[in-house]
């Protein structure tokens, strides 16, 4: 077998750390849109929030079903879903950021992309007018939570990857003397 099959064949070589970071991004991704779309589900049921996440469901579905628990239930699972491509473009454009503060901007930049682009696709999402202090607080604070969570998850795991392949360049560098 020749030296180059050989270094295709190994494990850890670069299309494996590709894929396995791509397969991490879409984990954190899934998890993230759960973990902060529920809290947003705690924030408004303690009346810190003036909508509920069922808001992705209520804009387009009026089937009983959707004010119960399932409801809950599908739009935690829909929050996953959308925040899988949520990371991924992180992934795409911020994955190298060693700052923790990309994360903050990335979440920031979704609540505004939400509150004043993508407001008319939901018209059981409040305005930014008909929002109370709390409800901007609470809900910008989710997003910026969120962006960190998956932020700074994504970035973690690209440097101990990068880590990893320097290490092993370092080795076989000093293999070769």
């Amino acid at each position: 077998m020749s030296e180059h099959n050989q270094e295709q064949n190994e494990p850890g070589n670069e299309e494996d750390h590709s894929m396995s970071l791509a397969i991490d991004t879409i984990v954190i991704g899934f998890f993230g849109g759960l973990i902060w779309s529920f809290i947003g589900h705690i924030a408004y049921y303690f009346n810190m929030m003036d909508f509920s996440p069922k808001f992705i469901l209520t804009s387009w579905i009026t089937l009983a079903w959707v004010h119960g628990w399932l409801g809950i239930v599908m739009s935690l699972l829909l929050f996953g879903v959308l925040s899988i491509l949520s990371a991924l473009i992180y992934y795409l454009l911020l994955k190298k950021a060693k700052s923790i503060f990309a994360g903050i901007l990335y979440g920031a930049g979704l609540w505004l992309l939400l509150v004043f682009i993508l407001k008319p696709m939901f018209p059981d999402f409040p305005t930014f007018a008909e929002m109370t202090a709390n409800t901007i607080i609470t809900s910008f604070c989710i997003f910026i939570l969120y962006g960190v969570f998956v932020g700074y998850s994504i970035s973690y795991e690209y440097q101990e990857i990068d880590k990893q392949k320097q290490a092993k360049a370092k080795q076989e560098a000093d293999m070769n003397y």
